[in-house]
């Protein structure tokens, strides 16, 4: 049986769309009965492959239009604007005035952003469950236990996004009335244990490799455990679906920092679980989650780019590096601005001008000037460039949606994997050499990108001091490796989602977004008298979906 023979296309049919898409509050949301739904007797080939390509398109965030998957974002761009990476960016303050306020740690619970992130996820499971159903009851159907493992790993995947951002949510299976699920029947422990489950099921289950492209396999549901076993602490489980990974032969660091932003390395190389893009089917597939994040660019290179999320003046002075080609981990990296205009001369890693543009800089082959900065009295420079593709190639969307491509956005990725070895190794203090091993693995890929004959152009060293080094044996203790591997997973991810989720299992994103608040403020005057308390590392429950659900939502009175 041909099942999803190109995920890209993701073409539902009416049953499909019938079974999946109609749904209108929190009662029906997450009914695993609604109007519309496929029965077993109307089950066939056809349909199994219709609804697996669903759950997997549940990875856009895509379901109710465009800027629902802007502001509920697949990427967690959001979550980045959240953390001292990123400032929301567009044309002031008051454009998606839901991302500023999450920016400025203003939480409420009618943000439209927990609102879109919330149903985005959770009618993503209601396509997985759907599809688990279907298979379950299907008969004489070939590799069902593989098929179940996809979708497996795809609930674990918007279980663990949902729990890393809201504090209690409600766990519902395949076999669940939705309208009868409390939030509080499972703690936050069982929950993980129960996202664990599924992916210590999918590794059973789940061959080593897919025939077609962006399909799960045995590998993703290794990587996707470990990045669970992480945010638990359970650093030994860390090494061993790392070790899964690494020792698959499958997956290996990029030639160049910036054959992440090139579509034909698609699934190749670092890739490991990838949201599937294209620009077929007049665009609608591409990434909405995306879709204003783009320069502002002079002459319309990208379109009529709205400039949303540019990087901090604090994340580009951690780009900073010392004589020896190190990042200055004594804490001291943010008492140094690294200006474009030539009064900062000192060092910086070449992953900086692959992340961000600065002004006077290459831009996938293009001079970025004041001119592509659409607020830069409100939000500098910096405009983010990894889901950018080269402009002047035929497979970016001309005019709206700006910067479109059939680029892949990584959710996982192998450098990612590499570092949570070295994490995790640190963290056990077993053995901090291999640790310096894996994280040099990554400092030496944006080593060699500093080639200069690597097109399009992106580095200019008449105008920078690139310089990055591997970390020497000599003074690697515990505390210095942990230091440096945080720094390092910061350098390598930058503006890729990751950087709030880590400051969040690292247990100390309150002091540093304070600390971010003060220093920032005095470039950012909208940072003035933002603070976060311990309260407002997680966002609350949708108030709408709180209203909605009869009290299943809410605490009641014993």
């Amino acid at each position: 049986m041909k099942v999803i023979k190109n995920i890209k296309r993701m073409a539902l049919t009416v049953a499909a769309c019938g079974a999946i898409c109609a749904f209108s509050s929190c009662d029906d949301m997450l009914d695993l009965k609604p109007s519309g739904q496929i029965t077993s007797d109307q089950i066939d080939e056809e349909s199994i492959e219709n609804l697996l390509a669903a759950a997997y398109a549940g990875l856009e965030a895509h379901f109710f239009g465009n800027n629902e998957a802007f502001s509920g974002p697949s990427t967690n761009w959001v979550f980045d604007v959240r953390s001292d990476d990123a400032y929301k960016g567009g044309g002031g303050v008051s454009m998606e005035a839901n991302i500023h306020q999450l920016e400025i740690s203003n939480l409420t619970s009618d943000n439209v952003t927990n609102l879109n992130k919330w149903r985005n996820n959770y009618y993503a499971i209601a396509r997985v469950h759907q599809a688990m159903n279907a298979i379950n009851e299907a008969e004489n159907l070939d590799n069902k236990e593989s098929f179940i493992g996809e979708l497996k790993v795809l609930r674990a995947w918007y279980y663990f996004d949902l729990i890393r951002i809201f504090e209690r949510i409600p766990y519902i299976t395949e076999n669940d009335d939705a309208k009868t699920v409390r939030y509080d029947r499972f703690t936050r422990e069982e929950i993980f244990d129960k996202i664990k489950g599924d992916l210590s099921d999918a590794w059973r289950d789940l061959p080593e490799t897919q025939s077609d492209p962006g399909r799960f396999n045995k590998y993703v549901a290794a990587a996707l455990m470990a990045k669970v076993c992480a945010f638990t602490s359970d650093w030994a489980d860390v090494v061993t679906y790392s070790d899964y990974v690494i020792g698959s032969g499958q997956y290996q660091l990029y030639d160049n920092f910036c054959d992440m932003s090139k579509i034909e390395f698609n699934n190749q190389k670092e890739s490991i679980m990838a949201i599937q893009f294209s620009t077929a089917n007049n665009n609608a597939h591409i990434n909405w989650s995306n879709l204003l994040n783009t320069t502002y660019s002079e002459g319309n290179l990208f379109g009529s780019g709205d400039d949303f999320f540019l990087g901090s003046q604090n994340l580009v002075n951690a780009f900073r590096t010392d004589e020896n080609g190190l990042p200055y981990l004594d804490g001291t990296f943010n008492d140094v601005d690294v200006k474009s205009n030539g009064e900062y001369t000192g060092n910086v890693d070449p992953r900086l001008d692959f992340t961000v543009g600065r002004i006077g800089f290459p831009f996938r082959g293009f001079t970025y000037t004041m001119g592509w900065c659409r607020a830069y009295d409100v939000y500098g420079e910096y405009s983010g460039k990894k889901g950018l593709i080269d402009p002047t190639s035929p497979d970016m969307v001309q005019g709206f949606p700006w910067g479109a491509s059939s680029l892949n956005f990584c959710l996982i990725r192998y450098a990612d994997i590499l570092l949570l070895k070295a994490e995790a190794l640190i963290e056990q203090n077993t053995d901090l050499e291999t640790a310096r091993q894996l994280i040099n693995d990554v400092r030496n890929k944006a080593k060699r990108s500093i080639d200069g004959t690597y097109t399009p152009r992106e580095l200019n060293p008449l105008l920078a001091s690139y310089k990055v080094e591997p970390y020497p044996e000599t003074g690697w203790t515990q505390d210095y490796a942990r230091r440096a591997v945080r720094m390092e997973r910061r350098l390598e991810l930058a503006m890729e989602g990751n950087r709030w989720f880590d400051l969040v299992r690292w247990g100390n994103v309150v002091e540093v977004m304070n600390e971010y608040f003060r220093t920032e403020s005095e470039l950012r005057s909208y940072y003035e008298g933002a603070t976060m308390t311990n309260d407002e590392i997680f966002l609350a429950i949708p108030l709408s979906e709180v209203q909605n659900s009869g009290g299943l939502y809410e605490p009641i009175n014993q």
